[in-house]
């Protein structure tokens, strides 16, 4: 794996996508800790199932909202929604005491 700081990146962005190319994973750091992994989607990868699955896995530690997810996997809103939903991964979070709030609005 080849390593970048943000700053090499700024000044030669080339160099990323060469090292993609060259089949190279690329970790990016800033201030010395990583902030991008470029993993490249060489030939025989199922680039919608890889991106999919990123998605989903950010998505479920909560780092990327739902409209991004879908933007990450290529699938529309309401497609990425029923993707989630056949991995177990909730669409709907409430906050602790959310729920009754909602209930107690609509009255008895």
């Amino acid at each position: 794996m080849h390593t970048l700081t943000a700053e090499d990146l700024a000044r030669q962005p080339q160099r990323l996508l060469d090292g993609a190319a060259r089949g190279e994973a690329s970790l990016v750091t800033r201030a010395g800790e990583p902030v991008l992994l470029a993993v490249p989607l060489g030939a025989g990868v199922d680039t919608r199932e890889v991106r999919l699955e990123l998605a989903a896995r950010l998505y479920e530690r909560q780092q990327i909202s739902l409209g991004v997810a879908a933007r990450i996997s290529g699938l529309s809103y309401s497609e990425m929604i029923d993707a989630l939903g056949a991995r177990g991964i909730a669409t709907i979070r409430l906050e602790p005491g959310e729920l009754e709030r909602e209930l107690a609005a609509f009255g008895p």
